[in-house]
């Protein structure tokens, strides 16, 4: 059996999804194309026949509303609740923006994985550490000062 494909006008954005750290690729409820990350969906691809491809992705609490004031993207069905948006195949957005958009995603998906398990399917967990303070040095009255 063929594997279902988006539209041609999301075709970038399934490769950017399959590409990125610890990508899966599942079809769930039929024919939608799901990526995860960690056992997370991070960007779903609408492809039943008849009806228009869509994209659906999480995006922050700031862009949720402003996104679904854009011409074509509209709360995501069922996912709205947790702040996902859905792209139809017209929409007002830009293939870069779209592209940064499910980057965006993505990093918003991975930051609530575990810190070992975003090292186990090879993201950087951003933790660094600490600087070290400055030595404290004895002030006129005794007191303990950071030098600047």
């Amino acid at each position: 059996m063929a594997r279902p494909r988006p539209a041609p006008d999301f075709e970038p954005q399934r490769a950017l999804a399959a590409a990125l750290p610890g990508a899966t690729e599942d079809i769930k409820w039929g024919a939608d194309l799901v990526y995860s990350v960690g056992g997370k969906m991070f960007c779903v691809f609408l492809l039943e026949a008849g009806r228009a491809a869509t994209c659906s992705f999480k995006v922050d609490d700031e862009r949720f509303l402003e996104l679904t004031g854009v011409p074509g993207v509209i709360p995501a069905p069922y996912l709205a609740r947790a702040k996902w948006v859905q792209v139809g195949r017209v929409h007002g957005l830009a293939g870069a923006d779209l592209d940064a958009l499910v980057r965006s995603s993505h990093a918003l998906v991975a930051s609530r994985l575990t810190k070992k398990l975003q090292r186990d399917i090879g993201i950087s967990t951003g933790e660094t550490t600490r600087p070290c303070r400055p030595a404290a040095e004895p002030g006129p009255h005794g007191e303990r000062t950071v030098k600047a």
